[in-house]
């Protein structure tokens, strides 16, 4: 099947070998998003886990030698959901902005500036923690404005740098690495914390995002034609594959069309479905894990990691499988979106309502691991889809998906804060039923509004 799917790669530059990664450039860019997306999603979430111990009643000596049980931070259910749903609050301010700024400056600038800060705040986190709980909020409000604009820059460098046959999979490979960050820092977090206690895992991950920083900065370039060290055969074959080079300086913007256009708000339903879903296991699943299903916090950490953990294999299994039925005129690019995107959400919803009634460890774990990671299908789809109804908008149309995307971030902690104060099974089943109900909504508006078919006022508004 790779070869199948890699043919024209084969015929561009006959005499490299497919392994030899280092020798295309589209792939070197691949590699090092895909390293970009980790740094990201590593610094995102490892205040889910931290947040376990640093509010975690515990039995120590006072210097009158009284033994006393109480947590560092004495923060409620409420304040912790405002502490992890503040990151979304930048978040979804700088959506539509990255990806008008995606446009003018490239997106390789946009990925820098987002680990760059991210990373700099985090070394900065247990310092400015200690003097109050709104210094914290504050930093995270910051990441996520940075942060916010990581998928439209990722958006603009794939419609300069991923040829249409090899769309799916170049962008599933980069996304991808949300996915390793994601099980890395929940993995890893709960380990540095009982070990080395939680400052270090803000300072361990923070070193990481400086390193990526300087690599990414020495070797990617916005476009093949400013990259010096690219293949001339190479950058033909993408420049010739995508109709020419693209150049978005002098185009107009048909926003009435774009903000009418049904496909356009089928992805963004899908995302805010989609990461109603994620963003509730992301910010949740650690406290659900260790307070209703009795882990302790390493154990909760790498319980809470194991659904990202099986969405990093099957994301760029998802990647292929779409561009080999879409290459082998299997099914339509349209067809191919649907089917991954909504056949992805009918899954997830059914695990949603098992765990909702089988709360036992082994099985809720099963099903939250199953049911997440198969949300590795609608992430192909609807992710890639606005570079097929608009490829030269795309980084706009992400966007204002990623805004719409972003509300489950904001709303969906603080909602759950209200909901489960006691941590009761009780409590958790109307989270589960919840998230399931969004995922059918969810199923049936992208099913009937969606399209795989470049939108004609997309081909409009180049001087």
């Amino acid at each position: 099947m790779l070869g199948r799917l890699f043919r024209i790669s084969s015929e561009e530059m006959p005499e490299v070998p497919l392994w030899k990664v280092w020798r295309r450039r589209r792939y070197v860019v691949t590699l090092l998003t895909f390293l970009g997306f980790f740094n990201l999603y590593a610094l995102r979430v490892n205040v889910s886990v931290v947040i376990v111990d640093m509010t975690e009643n515990k039995t120590h000596t006072d210097s009158n030698g009284t033994v006393v049980r109480e947590s560092e931070f004495d923060w409620d259910t409420e304040l912790q959901g405002l502490v992890l749903s503040s990151f979304f609050y930048g978040y979804i301010c700088t959506q539509l902005l990255g990806g008008w700024l995606a446009l003018r400056v490239g997106g390789a600038v946009l990925m820098t500036s987002a680990v760059a800060v991210s990373a700099l705040l985090a070394l900065a986190t247990p310092l400015l923690v200690r003097s109050s709980v709104y210094a914290f909020i504050a930093i995270r409000v910051i990441q996520g404005l940075v942060q916010g604009m990581s998928y439209p820059a990722a958006q603009a460098l794939w419609s300069q740098w991923a040829p249409p046959r090899e769309r799916s999979v170049l962008a599933n490979v980069g996304y991808a690495g949300c996915d390793l960050g994601t099980v890395v820092a929940m993995t890893v977090s709960g380990v540095i914390t009982a070990q080395l206690g939680w400052p270090a895992v803000f300072y361990i991950f923070g070193f990481v995002g400086l390193a990526w920083t300087a690599l990414w900065v020495l070797v990617v370039r916005r476009a093949p034609k400013e990259d010096h060290h690219i293949d001339p055969r190479e950058q033909q074959y993408i420049e010739e594959s995508l109709g020419g080079p693209p150049e978005h300086q002098n185009q107009e913007y048909p926003w009435k069309s774009l903000l009418t256009s049904l496909p356009v708000w089928a992805v963004l339903v899908a995302n805010f479905t989609a990461n109603w879903g994620f963003y509730t296991m992301l910010t949740e699943l650690p406290t659900f894990m260790k307070e209703t299903l009795n882990f302790n916090i390493e154990e909760s950490g790498i319980m809470s990691a194991l659904p990202s953990l099986l969405m990093l294999f099957i994301l760029p299994l998802a990647g292929f499988s779409a561009d080999w039925l879409i290459n082998r005129k299997i099914l339509t690019i349209g067809q191919v979106r649907k089917t991954f995107c909504c056949g992805s959400f009918i899954v997830q919803a059914v695990f949603m309502m098992v765990v909702a009634y089988v709360m036992k460890p082994v099985a809720a774990v099963a099903s939250l691991t199953t049911g997440v990671g198969i949300g590795a299908f609608a992430y192909s789809s609807f992710f890639v889809n606005p570079l097929d109804i608009a490829p030269q908008y795309a980084s706009i149309i992400v966007g204002l998906s990623n805004t719409a995307g972003t509300v489950p971030g904001i709303v969906s902690p603080i909602l759950i804060g209200h909901i489960v104060p006691n941590r009761t099974e009780k409590e958790w089943r109307l989270v589960f039923l919840i998230t399931s109900a969004v995922y059918i909504v969810g199923t049936i508006l992208y099913g009937i509004f969606a399209s795989g078919e470049t939108q004609r006022w997309a081909n409009q508004g180049q001087k």
